[in-house]
């Protein structure tokens, strides 16, 4: 069954609603975005997953965060997962492994619509690499779908993201082969805002 996460998320409403319709992940995003949140608000909410829906795992989404900053979020937020994007991605994802070797760490990897996805041979075998669409100016979250079919050659387990909604999602899981899927902006009623039967529709459909 298709593992699903809902990122982008800002109340316990919204993470009720995910692990309503048998999500497996949620992610806070500390980045720039419609869909940041504060680091004190992060705690908060991965507090509630841990208490609420201990089965939830939780993710922190970052952009160009220095090894040791994401190493200090990890440890004051109180996830159990990452999603570090841009400058330093690897290296940051390495690092925190080293203080809590039971984090699940989602590895982004750029997909351009015209050249197709870049490198993820590098990518240590205990990360999920996660496919999204490659823009200019933008790390992750830009609503904007790529041809699955390039990625459906990969030989490991992998996250797909990039425009996915309840619209496209099974057609998706099907051309891509995806362990995994990933949304944000398609599940919501207008920037930055989710709308509650979408995710439902969403997970549903994934894991149909």
């Amino acid at each position: 069954m298709t593992w699903v996460k809902v990122c982008g998320l800002k109340s316990t409403q919204e993470i009720d609603a995910a692990a309503a319709a048998g999500a497996d992940a949620i992610g806070l995003v500390l980045a720039p975005s419609p869909r940041e949140i504060s680091i004190e608000r992060a705690r908060d909410l991965a507090g509630y997953v841990a208490t609420a829906h201990p089965g939830l795992l939780s993710f922190a989404v970052t952009s160009d965060l220095a090894p040791q900053h994401l190493r200090d979020i990890v440890q004051n937020v109180g996830v159990s997962g990452v999603q570090p994007h841009g400058l330093h991605s690897q290296a940051a994802a390495n690092a925190v492994r080293v203080d809590r070797p039971d984090l699940v760490v989602l590895q982004p990897v750029g997909v351009d619509p015209v050249h197709g996805r870049g490198d993820w041979s590098s990518i240590p075998t205990d990360h999920l690499p996660l496919f999204d669409t490659k823009v200019a100016g933008v790390e992750g979250g830009s609503g904007i779908p790529f041809d699955w079919a390039l990625v459906a050659d990969v030989s490991r387990d992998f996250v797909l993201a990039g425009g996915l909604s309840p619209d496209n999602v099974v057609r998706a899981v099907v051309v891509s082969g995806a362990w995994g899927v990933d949304a944000s902006s398609g599940l919501e009623s207008s920037l930055g805002i989710k709308d509650l039967i979408r995710i439902r529709d969403f997970v549903r459909g994934a894991k149909s």
